[in-house]
């Protein structure tokens, strides 16, 4: 069946954040599986890990609420604060962004941090763009331990998790798609959250502007001004 046939709104959903859902595809399934699988966690933590926008810090935040974790920036971890005044009676820990947050005080911070997490029973959630192994880490003993932990990736969404981002985009803003238009986007587009909602907001304006409906003409219209605005699309 061709997708512009079929509109995938029975994906598999969990309650996150506001009014979001977390759609759960084959490109993100094996993430969502560890995070069903904590506490039962073979290790002291797990490293979460994919392009911008593909969901990973909205699947964190599933974790974090669910398990009540301490979520740190690395500017605090850095400040040179004690790992026992930091964690408090907190047993997990949130990192996000550790390709920019490491450096040679938050690394030593994590270190000592990661140490006692491991000696009290609890665990870290630490989320980049690129695998732990691809981390830039000087600290020897850092670098060991953490690659050492369970790594699993989000994709880059697949077309059944794509459609229904944008199909939702649309009805968030109480905007009919039809499946044409739905197809033309899908085929079109940069295949990232980010440019699903970039784009909803963009024909939504559009057309009520003009006071149309959205239709292929204006989709097309739309997807030119954002590449020539140098755009993520």
């Amino acid at each position: 069946m061709a997708l512009a046939e079929q509109l995938p709104l029975d994906l598999p959903s969990r309650s996150a954040v506001g009014r979001e859902d977390f759609l759960v595809t084959p490109c993100n399934e094996a993430a969502v599986a560890w995070i069903d699988r904590w506490p039962n966690w073979p290790m002291s933590g797990l490293a979460l890990y994919g392009p911008a926008a593909c969901g990973k810090t909205h699947l964190a935040e599933v974790w974090r609420l669910r398990t009540h974790a301490l979520t740190l920036d690395w500017a605090a971890l850095a400040a040179g604060e004690e790992a026992h005044s930091l964690l408090g009676s907190h047993l997990t820990v949130l990192l996000d962004d550790a390709e920019n947050g490491l450096n040679e005080a938050g690394e030593e911070a994590l270190f000592h941090l990661h140490n006692l997490l491991v000696a009290q029973g609890g665990q870290v959630l630490i989320i980049g763009r690129q695998a732990p192994a691809r981390w830039k880490i000087m600290l020897a003993d850092l670098r060991s331990r953490l690659t050492a932990l369970p790594a699993v990736s989000i994709e880059p969404p697949d077309d059944a998790l794509l459609a229904a981002v944008i199909v939702k985009q649309f009805a968030d803003r109480q905007l009919m798609l039809n499946q044409d238009v739905l197809a033309f986007l899908l085929a079109r587009m940069e295949r990232s959250f980010a440019a699903a909602r970039k784009i909803a907001a963009k024909i939504d304006a559009a057309a009520l502007a003009r006071r149309k409906s959205v239709t292929v003409p204006l989709a097309r219209e739309v997807l030119a001004q954002l590449r020539e605005e140098s755009s993520v699309i």
